[in-house]
């Protein structure tokens, strides 16, 4: 064995042949083999994000919550304490005062703890990274948190509905007026606390298509409610039902510690103002389970987003057009466009994407583009879908 010199100071060892040196004998000898390149290896190319037009109309986001999901978390963590508390104080308030419409009203705070940490679960969740198996993330388990809020009112609400009418077939209970008046007293000011910790005055600046601003979802006049996270608006207006309820409780209780031959007033408060509590839920259950079943944004039209995408240069017929959401603010939309053979693809793509971006606020655009083909006007499968 016996060193060689190589190119920029390394050493390098290998098998030769004595023949190789000129020398006698057939036995090979052990030269060095291994060796320091002479040259740095090239490093691997990093990842650069593409142009802004490519195919996401936000840079990538940064890892973790969102600061609107931040804003959303320190509420819900917030609304959840004060919950917590005030909870306490009504389980021993309506245990001492024997007051049926008392303990309905915690339990509803029960119901409301218990949907703030789906929610804040929702919220951790939803910051998951997607994967091959989850290829659109977490998103949408925001949605399923606001749907596991208003399930779990209307079952505690419809115990409570029973309990009511119990009560109202048999008399053979007694309440204590004044601890009935001290505790819903403390009920309606803890459901305020929790209204103004869980309201957001407005939308919160934005530069992204998923701000916080809430898409108005009810048609017709009126303004928005100004909730920009799904599980904050379904907390809200659960709290609202909580506050409506105490508020009965509160003139129940004045009612019965003024006249208490009038208590009766306790299971009809509760029967009157849970079913209150009920309909309160029902424009969020009717915007979530729109979400769930893959409809269209209501804040978005069908033929608007059509007629942008005909209005494009080169763009010839449009099909396949899809609309759907992963949460109330986070909008996607798929379609083919069939061009004319004199148009660039490339361009016509980056138009649309715009368009749809800028004009819509969509989060994701997934755009075909083919050639326009005159049998597409009869064809079955690119026909626009019915009004419904």
């Amino acid at each position: 064995m016996e060193p060689s010199p190589a190119t920029g100071g390394s050493e390098t060892t290998r098998l030769v042949s004595p023949r190789d040196r000129g020398g006698a004998g057939g036995g090979l000898r052990l030269k060095s083999l291994f060796t320091e390149p002479s040259e740095p290896l090239p490093e691997e190319p990093k990842p650069e994000e593409m142009p802004f037009h490519h195919c996401h109309r936000d840079p990538l986001p940064p890892p973790g919550l969102t600061p609107e999901r931040l804003q959303a978390q320190r509420q819900l963590c917030a609304a959840c304490a004060v919950c917590c508390v005030f909870m306490a104080g009504e389980v021993v308030g309506g245990y001492l005062a024997h007051s049926l419409a008392i303990m309905t009203d915690a339990a509803h705070l029960l119901a409301d703890v218990g949907s703030m940490m789906g929610s804040l679960f929702s919220l951790w969740l939803s910051t998951r990274p997607a994967t091959r198996t989850m290829t659109f993330g977490w998103h949408r388990s925001e949605t399923l948190g606001a749907l596991a809020s208003v399930v779990s009112l209307w079952m505690v609400t419809g115990i409570l509905l029973y309990l009511a009418f119990i009560r109202l077939l048999h008399s053979d209970y007694h309440i204590e007026g004044g601890a009935m008046l001290l505790t819903a007293s403390i009920a309606v000011c803890a459901n305020l606390l929790m209204a103004f910790v869980l309201h957001q005055a407005g939308p919160p600046h934005s530069h992204g298509s998923r701000g916080a601003e809430y898409a108005p979802l009810e048609e017709g006049p009126g303004e928005p409610l100004p909730l920009g996270n799904t599980s904050v608006r379904a907390a809200f207006v659960h709290v609202l039902g909580d506050l409506l309820q105490s508020l009965g409780v509160l003139a129940a209780s004045v009612l019965i510690y003024f006249k208490p031959q009038y208590k009766a007033a306790d299971p009809i408060s509760t029967f009157l103002f849970s079913i209150c509590a009920l309909g309160s839920t029902a424009p969020t259950l009717r915007d979530v389970l729109r979400v769930l079943m893959e409809g269209s944004p209501r804040s978005v039209g069908f033929e608007p987003v059509r007629d942008t995408l005909l209005s494009v240069p080169g763009v010839r017929a449009t099909h396949e057009l899809h609309l759907w959401s992963l949460t109330l603010t986070y909008h996607v939309a798929s379609a083919h466009l069939a061009i004319d053979s004199t148009a660039d693809p490339e361009a016509v793509l980056a138009e649309a994407t715009s368009q749809l971006q800028s004009r819509f606020g969509f989060s994701s655009c997934t755009l075909q583009v083919e050639q326009y083909q005159p049998e597409m006007a009869q064809c079955l499968r690119c026909r626009e879908p019915p009004q419904a």
